[in-house]
């Protein structure tokens, strides 16, 4: 868990706001069988598989994987420069995320990305913090982190978590 008590209460807000603002069917099926931002960041350890969803120019969608990782309540991925997925996202910041694990939790997100390395761009504030733990995660030679891949920060402004039996996630 990399939340600080500040970021828990931002993430507890968007949780309760963003199911208050959903329709009676989404709150139909969430309420009663979420959790806490809390008991989220506990879950939501280590890389989580993302299904990132993004826009063409044509206005047509495109969905495709993404290694997701949850820092200070906010989710993080990356992908190679080359690919579509970064144009889009250079040129339509908007995106949703979604984290399943089968019938056990479903975390779902809309907002819009920020760069966290521009190629030849200012790198935003706390990127060597972000670059330290996506480097003891994958290796500090997995590749080169500034040439070969870019990371995005969603920050949602709609988040929403399904999950019926917290004891089946292991989270305390």
């Amino acid at each position: 868990m990399h939340e600080t008590p500040a970021e828990l209460a931002e993430l507890q807000t968007l949780l309760d706001s963003s199911l208050s603002r959903s329709t009676g069917h989404l709150r139909s099926i969430v309420e009663g069988r979420t959790i806490t931002a809390e008991q989220l960041t506990a879950v939501l350890t280590g890389m989580c598989t993302l299904a990132l969803a993004t826009v063409t120019a044509g206005g047509e969608p495109r969905v495709s994987g993404a290694d997701g990782h949850f820092l200070h309540g906010r989710w993080v991925f990356g992908t190679a420069r080359t690919a579509a997925k970064a144009r889009h996202l250079a040129a339509r910041p908007a995106a949703s995320v979604a984290h399943l694990r089968g019938e056990d939790l479903g975390v779902f997100a809309h907002g819009t990305v920020e760069e966290l390395n521009p190629l030849g761009g200012e790198t935003v504030a706390d990127w060597p913090e972000v670059l330290a733990y996506l480097q003891g995660h994958y290796g500090a030679d997995a590749f080169d982190w500034e040439a070969d891949v870019v990371y995005y920060r969603l920050r949602p402004h709609w988040m929403t978590v399904y999950a019926p039996d917290l004891g089946v996630l292991g989270a305390p």
